[in-house]
């Protein structure tokens, strides 16, 4: 039996490595085979068969049939596509469950602490650090927004916030409960700002500034994140520079705030 390559390779997305897509289309052609006709019909080692069977019959794909010789019969494909999605839905639920228990841990206290003692020792001018990519920048930004305290200044293009509504929206209404002041500025309008503005209103202070396509955030007035490029740059070839030193963070909140008063 010949299957094409490219269509074994997206059976990598029922978590099946080479050999397992490979005896498993064979079954599927055959119904019921054993592990020696289905290592001829796949193209893969009977050394190796055995195996590949057993571990594809752990993960739901293919049942054994007792007897002698013992054959193997396969899983109707739209069933596996349920037992999978199960599976994932259940190790997910496992792995939730280990971090939780992890943030409530001594393991993450005595963590917190040598991070603490750390950056205690480490130069304002070290602390510093180059992001990119788009999705990245935003990764960034949630966990700088998280960290806030008191306030959260976001310069933006029109484009900028019909993004930062959708990816942001999250860490700010949680940044808004706990007390943060949240002010954005956005140069001009796009398609959907509109409708950005209005998911972000109950949020954030939002105020429209003409021709000042700034590209910044700065939090706390000790921490600022700006953007290199223009806002048309394609998002893989996004960069931006974090920098955790109040006195050039204070120069652009300083910058903002003129922008903000200014009519």
């Amino acid at each position: 039996m010949i299957v094409q390559k490219d269509f074994l390779g997206k059976l990598k997305d029922f978590g099946l490595n080479s050999y397992e897509a490979k005896l498993w289309t064979a079954l599927l052609s055959r119904g019921i085979a054993t592990a020696g006709e289905l290592s001829d019909i796949a193209n893969v080692p009977r050394s190796r068969s055995y195996d590949v069977l057993e571990s594809l019959e752990r993960k739901g794909f293919v049942v054994m049939k007792l007897g002698k010789p013992i054959k193997y019969i396969a899983v109707p494909p739209a069933e596996v596509v349920d037992r999978v999605k199960k599976s994932i839905h259940e190790d997910a639920e496992r792995q939730e469950k280990v971090i939780e228990k992890l943030k409530e841990s001594e393991v993450l206290t005595e963590l917190n602490n040598l991070h603490d003692q750390g950056i205690k020792m480490v130069d304002p001018v070290d602390l510093t650090g180059a992001v990119r990519g788009r999705q990245n920048l935003y990764h960034h930004l949630s966990s700088r927004i998280k960290n806030a305290q008191k306030t959260i200044c976001i310069s933006t293009t029109a484009q900028g916030l019909v993004r930062k509504a959708d990816a942001l929206k999250g860490v700010l209404q949680k940044a808004k409960a706990k007390g943060v002041s949240i002010k954005i500025l956005t140069s001009g309008k796009d398609k959907g700002s509109d409708a950005a503005m209005k998911k972000l209103a109950g949020l954030a202070k939002i105020k429209q500034v003409a021709n000042v396509p700034a590209r910044f955030c700065v939090f706390d007035g000790n921490q600022v994140t700006f953007m290199v490029l223009d806002d048309n740059t394609h998002p893989n070839y996004d960069f931006g520079v974090w920098a955790a030193a109040e006195g050039f963070a204070k120069n652009f909140e300083n910058t903002f705030n003129l922008l903000w008063d200014k009519k």
